[in-house]
């Protein structure tokens, strides 16, 4: 349980984290921060995805 707990929050961290980064970059004129953006979210959804099916394991 611990563990899911835990995944949930760095999945939501790293999602806020990212959209954080993409709106704070939106005037440089370079693709690096929105690849590191769109990276720290896709990781954060990942995470929150096996947190999610982590609790659905437990439950049955």
């Amino acid at each position: 349980m611990l563990t899911t707990l835990t995944l949930r929050n760095v999945g939501t961290a790293a999602i806020v984290v990212g959209l954080l980064v993409a709106v704070l970059t939106l005037g440089t004129a370079t693709d690096r921060p929105f690849i590191l953006a769109g990276l720290l979210v896709l990781v954060g959804t990942g995470l929150r995805l096996e947190a999610a099916v982590r609790a659905r394991g437990t439950h049955l």
